[in-house]
Parts: structure tokens; sequence; C-alpha cells
């Protein structure tokens, strides 16, 4: 490490050192940040250097701040409490903002998956890599979409359970996720269990053999494209044709969902934001 990196690393570590209001449990983003950059410099340093003594230290007490805030949150959950708990935290969008931020880390501590200790199976053709949903669109996604407990909501693809687990628990709606992947319906499952979340359930299932005679609310983040959206899309038309329904859309297949006849949009589409549809009956 050379010196000027050392002198920046000293004169980091010295103001989180006094920045009292990192162990404050709503300075999330500032706290998750501090962590993250003495992560990546405990990577790079010395076991045995002072500074690493007291970054270690720091790192451990901001550490222990986060695991207490989300054993709180999963306590609440538990108790049939977590939409209250939860919307302390709900974010401001951000127009043309992408990717994931401090929100994402906090639901997925609390959540707490298990890593998968299994390989993944490999992709079929027109299936999309797992990505989970930005937390803060899923909170776009049930104040637009206006669901309640009276909705099914059914996650297409849903990897490891964002969606469905934080749908269930800011609305009290039945939910299910559908992924093809066993290992991560699996994981999604043991979560909501730990959780005592009984109205969210995982099927380890090919989306083209599922039933969807339930659903009120379909949510795609771009699970699949080419002929298994295609299929996918022509089996909700003949659905919607008996009865309303609503269909959530993130990601790249939103212009294919949006040419489809038989939905009508629910406002202007936004770039880099959920699109909500309703079918047309």
């Amino acid at each position: 490490m050379n010196d000027v990196s050392l002198t920046y690393a000293h004169a980091m570590i010295d103001a989180l050192e006094r920045d009292a209001t990192l162990v404050e449990p709503m300075q999330l983003a500032e706290r998750i940040r501090a962590l993250e950059w003495l992560e990546e410099w405990l990577d790079e340093s010395r076991d045995d250097e002072p500074l690493g003594i007291r970054a270690r230290s720091l790192h451990a007490r901001l550490a222990d701040v986060q695991a207490r805030l989300c054993e709180a949150l999963r306590i609440e959950i538990r108790a049939g409490k977590g939409a209250a708990a939860l919307r302390r935290w709900r974010p401001a969008l951000v127009d043309g903002a992408e990717g994931y931020d401090h929100l994402d880390g906090l639901l997925s501590d609390v959540f707490a998956f298990d890593e998968p200790t299994d390989p993944i199976a490999p992709l079929e053709p027109d299936m999309v890599f797992y990505q989970p949903t930005p937390v803060r669109h899923i909170f776009d996604l049930v104040e637009r979409s206006c669901i309640t407990n009276n909705d099914v909501f059914i996650d297409l693809g849903s990897g490891l359970g964002h969606v469905p687990i934080l749908v269930a628990i800011l609305t009290g709606a039945r939910c299910v996720g559908i992924e093809q992947e066993h290992i991560y319906a699996g994981l999604a499952q043991r979560c909501a269990e730990s959780l005592k979340l009984d109205t969210v359930s995982f099927e380890a299932r090919d989306v083209r053999d599922a039933d969807f005679s339930d659903g009120t609310v379909f949510h795609l983040y771009t699970p699949f494209t080419g002929a298994i959206l295609r299929g996918v899309l022509d089996t909700l038309r003949i659905k919607a044709e008996r009865r309303a329904m609503r269909i959530t859309s993130f990601g790249p297949c939103t212009s294919i969902v949006a040419a489809e006849p038989w939905l009508t949009p629910v406002g202007p589409h936004q770039p880099n934001r959920i699109a909500v549809f309703r079918s047309c009956r």
C-alpha cells in the first residue's frame, strides 16, 4: 500500500470512527457504504497493521448494528407487523435510477437466504439468467397495481423469491412464485417458512406447466423471451377472457407485453420503472 493510499485510509477510518450517526438504525445507506468500504479495504490490507485492527473493530461494531436491525425486522414480520416495519424504509424512486441500492442489501440480510450448495441447472433456450427485482421497484409495483389481501399474486420466474415474499408482507395477498430451478424454489420456500409467511408458496416447475387459474396479478421481470414468453402471454390472454387480471412487467420484455392488444396500460410507462397493465374484457 503506497503512502497516498495509507494516508487516505487513515483519514477515512478516523472519520468513520468519529461519525456517531452510523450506529443509528435509520442511517442504513451510510452504514452500508461504510461497511462496504471497510470490507474492500480490509481485503487489501495486512492483518498485522495497527490500522487494520481499528478497521476490523469498526466493521464488527457496524455489522452488529446491522445484524440487530435485521433480527428486529424478522421478529416484526413473524408477528404479522412486517408491512408497517418495512414501509418505514419505503424508498423514493429516482427517475433514471438503475441497479440495486442499500435497501436491497437490507432485505437480502433480513430474508437471509441460504447459499445454494448444488450446481444450478443450465438454462434452456429463451430462458434468462436470474436477477432479483430491485426492492424499490417492488414497493412501486405494490402501490401502482393496487394489490390487496384479496388478490392472488403470481411471480413468473420467481428466482429466490424476493418479489412474492415482499408483496405478501406488504399486502397480505396470497403469493405464488413459479421457478424452474428447484434449488432457488427450495431456498425461497425455506425463507418464507422461517418468516412464518403462510400466504407465500413456491412451485418448482416449468412456467409452461403452471396453473394460472387463481391468479389476479402476474409479474414478469423478463424471466424468458421468444417462444416461452409468447406461450405464457397467450395462456394469460385466454384466462383473461373469463376474468380480469393485471400484469406487471419490468425489463426488456415490457415492450412485448405492452404490444398485447388485450392489455391496457395503467398510466404512462416510464423507462426503468415497473409497467402495469389491465386486461381488456
